[in-house]
C-alpha cells in the first residue's frame, strides 16, 4: 500500500503547484494606460455677407447761411428759425467675418432714401422784416467700418453690441426759398463727410448658415455745404451758401446674414471623441 500512496502523494504535489500558478496568473489585472484626451479639432467662424433694410429718422441740428445785400454788398451770417426731417427708408448690403465666437467685424454700404426738409428763416427784405419757408430733401449713401461683440447664444437667439466709424455721401436736392408768394430756388449740394455709428440688436438662427438680425443703430453725420447762393428775384438779400449742421439718426433695422463656412452659433454642438485604450501587461 505504500507504494500507490507514494505516487498519489507526488501527484497531488504537482497538481497543487500548478493551480497555485495557474490562480496567480488569473488574479493579476492586465495594466491599461489611457492617452491624453482627445478633442475634435473645431473650425469656428467664416466669411458672411448680409443684406438690411430699415426705417430711420434724422434730427436736424440747424443750418447757416451767408447773406448779402441788394445794391451794396454787405456780407453777414443767418441762421434757419426752424428745420425738420421726416423719416425715410434705406437698404444695405455688406460683407463680413466671424474671427470666433465672440467677435466679429464687416463692411456695409447703405443708401438713405429722401427724407424731406421744412424750414423757415426770418430777415430784412427791402428794409422790411420778412419772413420765409423753405423746403428741400436730402439722401446719403453711408459707408462704415463695424465691430461687434456676440454676447452669448440662448436658446438660439444671440444680443450683440458694435460700433462702426466711415464716411457719407450726403447730396442735398435743390432749396425753394419763398417769401410773400416769390420764390428762389438754390442749387442742392453734396459732400463726403465723416460718419461713426453705435449700434445694438440681436440675431436668431433660422437654419444652421442663415440668420436673422434685427436691432437699433445711431449714426452721427457731420456737417457741410447744404446749398449754393441764389440772386434774389425781386432785389432785397442774396443768400448763399448754407451749410447743415450735420445730423442724429436713429435707425430700426432687420435683415439676413449667411455665413458660407466654419461653425457659429447656430450649429450643432461638436461630439466629444473619446481616445482609445492603451492595453499592456
Amino acid at each position: 500500500m505504500y507504494r500507490f500512496a507514494r505516487p498519489g502523494l507526488l501527484a497531488a504535489l504537482v497538481a497543487g503547484m500548478a493551480g497555485s500558478a495557474f490562480a496567480a496568473d488569473i488574479a493579476e489585472p492586465p495594466i491599461i494606460e489611457a492617452p491624453p484626451p482627445v478633442y475634435q479639432e473645431v473650425d469656428y467662424g467664416g466669411w458672411y455677407i448680409r443684406g438690411d433694410l430699415d426705417y430711420h429718422w434724422s434730427d436736424f441740428s440747424g443750418a447757416d447761411y451767408i447773406t448779402y445785400g441788394s445794391v451794396v454788398p454787405e456780407p453777414g451770417t443767418g441762421s434757419f428759425d426752424t428745420g425738420d426731417l421726416k423719416g425715410a427708408f434705406s437698404i444695405g448690403a455688406g460683407v463680413g467675418y466671424q474671427v470666433n465666437r465672440y467677435f466679429r467685424t464687416d463692411l456695409t454700404l447703405d443708401y438713405w432714401f429722401s427724407s424731406d426738409f421744412t424750414g423757415s428763416t426770418s430777415g430784412v427784405c427791402g428794409g422790411v422784416a420778412c419772413v420765409s419757408t423753405d423746403s428741400s430733401a436730402y439722401s446719403a449713401w453711408l459707408l462704415l467700418a463695424n465691430a461687434y461683440v456676440d454676447l452669448g447664444t440662448y436658446y438660439g437667439i444671440t444680443p450683440y453690441v458694435g460700433a462702426g466709424i466711415g464716411g457719407a455721401r450726403v447730396q442735398w436736392d435743390d432749396l425753394t426759398n419763398t417769401i410773400d408768394g416769390t420764390t428762389d430756388i438754390h442749387s442742392g449740394a453734396q459732400s463726403w463727410r465723416f460718419a461713426y455709428a453705435l449700434m445694438a440688436g440681436a440675431s436668431y438662427c433660422l437654419t444652421d448658415r442663415l440668420k436673422l438680425d434685427a436691432g437699433y443703430r445711431f449714426s452721427h453725420i457731420n456737417g457741410g455745404r447744404m446749398f449754393e447762393y441764389a440772386t434774389p428775384t425781386l432785389g432785397g438779400i442774396g443768400a448763399g451758401p448754407g451749410y447743415d449742421n450735420g445730423f442724429n439718426t436713429h435707425e430700426v433695422r432687420a435683415g439676413l446674414r449667411y455665413q458660407f463656412g466654419g461653425r457659429n452659433e447656430c450649429s450643432e454642438p461638436v461630439a466629444y471623441v473619446p481616445p482609445e485604450p492603451i492595453y499592456t501587461k
